[in-house]
């Protein structure tokens, strides 16, 4: 192989693996959504960029759920954030009823619910054993 064709070839190499590299590093990024207030209503905070900011804004005493906040997404959610035994029920609810979101832990490790919009609204998470009612439920302060 002569001297030019090395260097062709290099170069070729060289261009082809930058090219793979800058599709390969845009993945990521594109795997989370953005979404903002009425945008991320009904949506999962773990496939979003909302999770990235997220703090807990309340917790309940008994049973330990937490309200999850977005100040960048302003949306919340309810989030049992550890492995439990007992099959409560956890969900998060706008204080003005058009948003609320449940699920179940049976017997799982952290869960989390869908998203509500937060933007000028108020939020609280619940959580109560399933075989009891709703109207037992625990729920943090409205945030």
């Amino acid at each position: 192989m002569n001297t030019l064709t090395r260097k062709l070839a290099t170069a070729g190499s060289a261009l082809a693996l930058a090219a793979s590299g800058l599709l390969f590093a845009s993945s990521p990024a594109s795997a989370a959504t953005s979404c903002y207030a009425s945008s991320c209503q009904g949506l999962d905070p773990a496939t979003t960029i909302c999770q990235n900011d997220a703090r807990t804004v309340g917790t309940t005493s008994f049973y330990d759920v937490e309200l999850r906040y977005s100040p960048t997404c302003r949306a919340a959610w309810a989030r049992y954030p550890t492995f439990t035994p007992n099959r409560l029920i956890i969900f998060v609810q706008r204080q003005d009823g058009n948003g609320t979101y449940s699920v179940h832990t049976s017997g799982s490790y952290a869960v989390w619910t869908s998203m509500v919009n937060d933007k000028d609204l108020l939020s609280r998470a619940c959580g109560y054993v399933d075989y009891n009612s709703p109207s037992t439920a625990e729920c943090t302060s409205w945030y």
